[in-house]
């Protein structure tokens, strides 16, 4: 994706809460846009991806900004798609945009019910790229996902 890519993107990776996350600098590394790990109350802005902390839940808020959230485990982790792709469905609307890339277990399901109701759209990683399917099965069992695309398509 281009550095002057029209949107902010976030993150949401399952990561062990005992250690650090290099995820930023790992995918610096591979684009011109900025990358850096999400802090309390950042302001989401166009071409930045903000990756998640370890142990937090990464939340937008109405205003634009991020939240790092210690509340409760969704299906056992923290962070949760979920939790992430709910706060922007209901921040932005018909603007959000989800994606699920390959994964292990349900989590991004209910975010994804979230995104479609709010008017937003889904794109979902297809079974031939994915290294694990079970998150994108998942999503595509909703009825609700809007593309299915391989990995170098989705950007």
């Amino acid at each position: 994706m281009p550095a002057n890519f029209p949107a902010g993107i976030i993150v949401v990776q399952h990561l062990s809460p005992q250690y650090p996350s290099y995820m930023a600098e790992i995918l610096s590394r591979s684009t011109a846009l900025r990358v850096k790990q999400a802090e309390q109350g950042d302001l989401l802005r166009s071409g930045t991806i903000y990756t998640p902390v370890p142990n937090k839940h990464l939340l937008v808020n109405p205003n634009g900004t991020l939240s790092l959230s210690d509340t409760p485990k969704m299906n056992f982790v923290r962070p949760a798609g979920d939790k992430m792709f709910a706060s922007a469905a209901e921040s932005f609307k018909s603007r959000a945009i989800a994606v699920v890339v390959t994964g292990k277990d349900s989590d991004g399901v209910l975010g994804v019910l979230a995104v479609k109701k709010h008017g937003g759209t889904v794109i979902v990683q297809d079974e031939a790229t994915s290294e694990c399917f079970s998150m994108p099965q998942s999503a595509i069992n909703t009825g609700k996902v809007d593309f299915v695309l391989p990995l170098n398509a989705i950007g």
